[in-house]
């Protein structure tokens, strides 16, 4: 058993995100683990870019409003201890609502084999963010 070195608190790159976000690694598993956590922390109206996973995404509410977003149009509100899950391939976005911080728990897989774990694409437009929510759960 070992305590894992912790570290600093990282700026989330404008090319994935619109507004300010930051996270800490919480859980980045060395082989054969492909686990990966990240506590992210997002400012009123931030939000990650349009995005999928290989292997799917966990989101677990830990405080604020958190808005998630499909290509569908839905967009969907949840709250603290509620837990959402994206599919694997599932284009999707993720943030604070406009009014308040937001901070979950990001929970996902590495794919292995050089493959990328994340495909990164556009910002999400003001209308796509702005459109109606939908409570889930």
């Amino acid at each position: 058993m070992e305590f894992v070195k912790r570290q600093a608190t990282s700026k989330a790159p404008a090319d994935w995100f619109t507004g300010d976000v930051w996270w800490d690694v919480i859980h980045a598993g060395q082989e054969p683990s492909r686990v990966r956590a990240n506590l992210v922390r997002f400012a009123p109206g931030a939000r990650t870019h349009w995005h999928s996973h290989v292997l799917g995404q966990t989101l677990h509410v830990v405080s604020g409003v958190a808005l998630i977003g499909t290509r569908d149009g839905t967009v969907f509100e949840a709250h603290p201890g509620q837990t959402v899950t994206c599919p694997p391939g599932e284009e999707h976005w993720h943030g604070a609502a406009p009014d308040r911080f937001m901070e979950h728990i990001a929970l996902w897989e590495g794919a292995g084999d050089d493959t990328p774990e994340t495909e990164w694409n556009e910002a999400v437009t003001e209308e796509q963010y702005g459109a109606p929510r939908t409570t889930g759960g």
